[in-house]
């Protein structure tokens, strides 16, 4: 990192990363029920915004802290930080309590929170350093 800027921005996409997960967490259980009470029993399906969000915000902040520089340990930190609160979070919450699902909406969470970071992550990495 070049500057006192960048390592500031650096621990706002960190203190972005666990936000993103404690709210895809709180999130996770949302029914369309919820949004509409009026809809009745056939609004029972899960709405899962939070996998979307993650799936969407994740590559970003990847994309944003290899921008900073092309260390595994810079670029990959929103993205194992995010991984660690989501499974930290998700497993004991707050009071003990199961924040994760017990269906197909966690392995989605997780799943499409980390692969397309992971393939962000992969990328920046695989490229070759440029030549000044």
């Amino acid at each position: 990192m070049r500057s006192a800027g960048d390592r500031l921005f650096f621990v706002v996409l960190l203190i972005d990363a666990v936000l993103l997960a404690v709210a895809e967490l709180a999130f996770l259980p949302l029914r369309v029920r919820d949004l509409a009470p009026g809809v009745g029993v056939d609004g029972n399906w899960p709405l899962p915004v939070s996998v979307l969000a993650a799936g969407l915000t994740m590559p970003l902040l990847v994309k944003l802290a290899a921008g900073l520089s092309t260390r595994m340990s810079i670029a990959g930190a929103p993205l194992l930080l995010w991984l660690a609160t989501v499974i930290g979070i998700g497993i004991a919450g707050p009071g003990g309590d199961l924040m994760l699902t017990n269906d197909w909406r966690a392995l989605a969470l997780l799943a499409v929170g980390a692969l397309p970071g992971a393939v962000v992550l992969g990328g920046v990495l695989g490229t070759p350093p440029a030549h000044a």
